[in-house]
């Protein structure tokens, strides 16, 4: 799965990158989305990190060795666990290929609603975000299954 995600992630970038020029958009329906290809050289939706792209890149990599190794960790453990945590690692490896080989990352996916235009994103972007809630999930649930909230004692 991981290696889907960050292949599928890869292979719409270069169709964006080799078939659409920089802030150019095109509606797929119209006023609601569009692809538009952006790129972006700092955080997800576009945040900026203190100290630069180099030290981002660093701690980037330390953060994606650090998912992997919380992955083997948990290789055995329960499977809504591993996961939230392939589709965090999955996204963080698709934007970090981005970082290392081009400096940037491309972003494509453009929704808007009224006067409402949210953040341009791509699939690692998706893979990270769908991830983190369904860890969130599993967080809450387990922990409702094995101790409750408030203690009674």
């Amino acid at each position: 799965m991981n290696a889907v995600i960050v292949a599928v992630d890869q292979l719409t970038k270069a169709v964006v990158r080799n078939n659409m020029s920089i802030g150019e958009s095109i509606p797929i329906i119209n006023n609601f989305f569009h692809l538009t290809y952006i790129t972006n050289d700092g955080m997800a939706f576009g945040l900026d990190f203190p100290g630069g792209s180099f030290l981002f890149n660093l701690v980037s990599i330390s953060l994606t060795i650090f998912l992997g190794w919380y992955y083997w960790q948990e290789r055995n453990s329960n499977i809504i666990l591993r996961i939230s945590l392939l589709c965090i690692l999955a996204g963080a490896i698709g934007n970090l290929i981005d970082r290392v080989l081009f400096g940037t990352v491309v972003d494509f996916f453009d929704f808007m609603i009224g006067g409402y235009h949210w953040y341009v994103f791509n699939i690692a972007d998706s893979s990270v975000t769908v991830g983190m809630f369904i860890y969130i999930y599993f967080s809450i649930k387990h922990q409702s299954n094995n101790k409750p909230l408030i203690n009674t004692e």
